[in-house]
């Protein structure tokens, strides 16, 4: 017994080949959807049997008892799907086990064992070697209107064209990124609406047909190419100080990529761009470039605007206050420019004179027009010496003042130019006598140099200065201005009591010996008339 099972170890070949059962036949084969095949077959067996000899071939999956796909035992059911397409080609008598099958359908893709039966003992299934049909269909397709646009709803078709009729029904489903915040039973139907988003362009999206009761799965994946269009910087409003450099920057998400321009104001569809980019410099802003702009963003499929309002600021620039004087009263006037346009005050002293107001003392009144602010100011009364006039001019972005001083003795008028802080003033108090005296004689300086026959003449005259940090614009008002207005001269051969003189304070450094540290000073110029 021992070389008896050694035997077919040693052969190399089954025992069902070694007791006479051998099936030959290819073990894969495939085949398109509707088409023909035929599949050769050869099987032996023990030759001792006796009997009628039937064949039969099955699904793997189903036991011999049941229906076979194809026999010549016509006492055997076949299926009812193979019958007709399903038949034995050769003689079984010869071992011949062909196989032909006709209009190869995509559910017939499987595996099938063959089985042999003679007389009442030999029955016998082929288990070792198997054939495994493989029918290949087309892709299903999927239909749908382009392009595909962002939060346009849009419907989706999927469809699996079967030239063979199949009795099979088939199932779809559909799978995605772009699917993902849609209900999952919405998905098993060949068609339905989805709604891309900006995100969805680039993702994959697939449409898989199932036969039902098979294994046969067929899937199409396509790529997703969503239009899109959205502008990502949305300001509605800047504030800027006047003269400096500013850049705008549009910026669109879109696809396919959207051509940027600038326009002033609202567009008409056929304007002429400022800027044919999505970048638009405005070396220094100023009053010209106040207003509204318009950034348009335009692809092949729209167009969109984006609008953006341009606010220039600035803090107020003083000119005056310039005083003048008329009988028994002294006029005096102030104007102010700055955005938003400024408010002016009047301070006589300590006191605050506000708005539009008269009495039988002064009379105080005030005006604007855009960015300018202009305001008088009539004394009738209690013109004494020690007076101080103040002009004040301030917005939400800084302030200034002015002041006029009457100064003790004879009767003359200092005008202080937009005195920038305490330190000034201090200074000024300082200088006080020295002025006087100074003035004084550089009056009797000039009565002596004058010319007989002149009568001694007193201009009046004022000098308001105004600085800025940053470099003005080449259109801009100079920092400096020195205004002389003709109305506020005196008549020819008028001699007049009072006499201005005006004090411009600068930041300099003052000259020290080497062996000392320069120190920063403030010195004062006086300039007379």
């Amino acid at each position: 017994m021992v070389p008896l099972l050694l035997l077919p170890l040693l052969w190399g070949g089954s025992l069902q080949e070694l007791l006479g059962y051998e099936l030959r036949v290819q073990e894969s084969v495939v085949v398109k959807a509707c088409m023909d095949v035929h599949v050769p077959c050869s099987f032996s067996y023990p030759w001792y049997y006796s009997g009628e000899l039937f064949i039969y071939w099955f699904r793997e999956k189903d036991h011999h008892t049941n229906d076979a796909v194809a026999t010549n035992d016509r006492k055997k059911p076949v299926k009812p799907e193979t019958q007709g397409r399903f038949s034995l080609l050769g003689n079984p008598s010869n071992n011949d086990c062909s196989l032909s099958i006709r209009e190869a359908r995509l559910s017939d893709s499987g595996v099938y064992y063959f089985r042999v039966e003679k007389g009442p003992t030999l029955k016998h299934s082929y288990r070792e070697k198997k054939l495994n049909l493989q029918v290949t269909g087309e892709k299903p397709d999927i239909h749908f209107l382009e392009p595909l646009e962002s939060g346009r709803p849009t419907k989706l078709t999927c469809r699996l064209s079967l030239a063979c009729d199949e009795p099979h029904p088939l199932l779809f489903s559909w799978v995605g990124d772009a699917f993902d915040a849609m209900k999952p039973d919405t998905l098993h139907s060949s068609e339905l609406t989805l709604t891309p988003r900006p995100q969805d362009h680039g993702t994959n999206l697939t449409c898989l047909v199932t036969l039902q009761g098979s294994q046969v799965a067929l899937e199409r994946t396509i790529w997703l190419n969503v239009s899109s269009f959205k502008i990502l910087q949305n300001t509605s409003s800047i504030l800027i100080s006047e003269g400096q450099e500013l850049q705008l920057l549009c910026v669109a998400d879109s696809n396919p990529p959207a051509q940027l321009s600038w326009f002033r104001g609202s567009p008409a569809l056929e304007a002429t761009p400022i800027s044919s980019t999505g970048v638009l410099e405005l070396p220094c802003v100023g009053a010209a470039e106040e207003g509204e702009f318009t950034c348009r963003a335009q692809n092949p499929l729209d167009f969109q605007n984006i609008f953006l309002s341009l606010i220039v600021v600035s803090p107020p620039q003083l000119l005056g206050p310039s005083c003048s004087q008329e009988d028994e009263s002294l006029r005096c006037s102030c104007s102010s420019r700055a955005r938003p346009a400024p408010s002016l005050h009047w301070r006589l002293g300590k006191g605050l004179l506000e708005g539009n107001f008269s009495n039988a003392s002064f009379e105080v009144s005030s005006s604007s027009a855009g960015p300018w602010a202009n305001g008088s100011l009539s004394l009738r009364e209690g013109l004494s010496s020690g007076i101080s006039l103040s002009c004040e001019a301030l917005n939400i972005h800084g302030a200034r003042s002015g002041s006029v001083l009457l100064l003790p003795g004879k009767p003359a008028f200092l005008v202080v130019g937009a005195l920038g802080g305490a330190g000034a003033m201090a200074l000024l108090s300082l200088c006080l006598c020295f002025l006087f005296f100074y003035i004084l004689k550089a009056r009797r300086k000039q009565a002596a140099m004058r010319p007989e026959g002149v009568d001694d003449e007193d201009p009046v005259m004022g000098t308001v200065a105004w600085g800025s940090r940053k470099k003005p614009c080449s259109d801009s008002p100079p920092d400096q201005m020195v205004l002389s207005p003709a109305e506020d001269a005196p008549p020819p051969g008028e001699q007049e009591d009072l006499h201005y003189a005006s004090l411009n304070f600068h930041e300099m450094t003052s000259r020290e010996p080497q062996d000392q540290e320069a120190t920063s000073t403030e010195y004062a110029e006086i300039k007379t008339s």
